[in-house]
């Protein structure tokens, strides 16, 4: 039975590394087992554990498509898009509040925000 290789904070090997150090690199792990992990100890909790993957299996990521940017846009559209007054917000919506900041502070809005809240 073979057992994935635990690691303390920053005492890993060469040649590991974790999904945002790759993504620094222009990487993917690629469909890649975990090849072992990093544990940083905490004081009150349990450790922090981070997964990591070989440097060398690794493969490029994969380019934006056209319609992979289209839809990546759509749905930022919608996150910003308040339910309530149909306005784009500029930011995204807090899922907490479901509707954009103006509507949530607004009084007369509160049947409106509970109802889109409710959608969501």
């Amino acid at each position: 039975m073979a057992s994935t290789p635990v690691y303390r904070w920053r005492l890993a090997p060469e040649g590991l590394a974790t999904r945002r150090q790759l993504r620094a690199l222009g990487l993917r792990p690629g469909g890649q087992d975990v090849a072992a992990q990093v544990e940083r100890p905490r004081r009150r909790r349990g450790p922090l554990i981070a997964y990591l993957y070989r440097v060398d299996r690794a493969m490029p990521v994969r380019p934006m498509t056209p319609g992979r940017r289209a839809a990546l846009a759509a749905a930022m559209t919608a996150r910003r898009t308040c339910p309530a007054c149909r306005r784009d917000a500029g930011y995204c919506i807090p899922r907490s509040l479901g509707v954009c900041v103006p509507c949530h502070d607004n009084p007369a809005n509160d049947r409106v925000a509970k109802e889109a809240c409710r959608v969501r």
